[in-house]
């Protein structure tokens, strides 16, 4: 008898305790601080695609659609891809696209490695003139990138790298940000790791490479991506240093595409979306690595 007894009891109490952890779970998805933040999410995220989504729309209506007044969000006469046609017609696009891909890759390899390698001699290294050179570091970060195109347009004329990929990239290598962030990161990793390397007879190059940067893969992808679009959008200098039309970049080959009509709403935004497009698919697939390399480092407090 009692056993009998005693097993609907225990069953009792298990059907009593699942619903308030139920309830409970439930209070916690409708607490008022998650309300609001998911408020504010939905907020900022339709604050990007509805510009998102007037450019497509105005890239998928003819120009005679896209120029009519008043404006209309479906046109008339239908969607139609002719902007994108045109443009891809008027302008070499795999050229520039393979300009825009390779010099954006080779500015993030090198800058990775320059700022990796001053990153972790300013955080572990004690030399003369750290401190200072340290203050010049964070002082360049307020010096604003135009200031100096001139001094570095007649270096790149000095050295004959005018219309070469190597004038599109030696300029762009040198991120005292991405030095300073990295060096932050740098700082948090326990010395104690090293130490051990170092009584192993590791020498400072095989502890970078074997200890340092497999415990830095966070902040370097989200470095690395950074660096990369920062390279990708870079409208100015290549257009500075670039005559040829063989040697432009994405950006910057798309605005020589004029009509002699006017401005083409149309096409500007087809042209838009075309330069934007490798960066949508660099951030959906390598979010998880940006996201994890901010909260890292606490990226987004600096």
């Amino acid at each position: 008898m009692a056993t009998t007894l005693t097993a609907p009891g225990r069953q009792s109490r298990r059907s009593d305790v699942a619903p308030e952890g139920k309830r409970s779970k439930r209070r916690k998805r409708l607490s008022p601080a998650l309300i609001i933040a998911t408020v504010i999410v939905a907020v900022l995220a339709l604050t990007w695609l509805v510009p998102f989504a007037w450019a497509t729309i105005t890239a998928l209506k003819s120009e005679t659609e896209a120029a009519a007044a008043p404006i209309s969000l479906v046109p008339k006469s239908g969607f139609t891809l002719d902007a994108f046609v045109k443009v891809l017609q008027q302008g070499n696009i795999p050229a520039w696209t393979w300009n825009s891909l390779f010099t954006s890759a080779v500015v993030t390899a090198v800058t990775l490695v320059i700022s990796a390698l001053a990153a972790y001699a300013l955080s572990r290294i004690d030399f003369k003139g750290r401190k200072v050179l340290m203050t010049v570091i964070v002082a360049s970060l307020i010096v604003p990138p135009p200031v100096l195109i001139i001094p570095l347009f007649y270096q790149m004329v000095s050295f004959h790298m005018i219309d070469t990929y190597w004038g599109i990239i030696l300029p762009q290598v040198i991120a005292p940000a991405m030095v300073f962030v990295l060096k932050k990161f740098f700082d948090q990793i326990p010395r104690e790791l090293e130490d051990a390397a170092l009584v192993d007879g590791a020498g400072r190059i095989r502890i970078f490479v074997q200890v340092v940067l497999p415990l830095s893969r966070p902040i370097l992808a989200a470095v690395a991506i950074f660096v990369f679009i920062g390279a990708w959008n870079n409208f100015l200098w290549p257009f500075i240093v670039t005559n040829d039309s063989a040697m432009l970049t994405l950006p910057v080959g798309l605005q020589t595409i004029k009509s002699a009509y006017g401005i083409q709403y149309a096409q500007n935004m087809a042209s838009a979306l075309l330069a934007a497009l490798p960066l949508i698919l660099v951030f959906l697939f390598f979010q998880r690595q940006i996201i994890k390399g901010i909260s890292t480092t606490g990226l987004a407090g600096t």
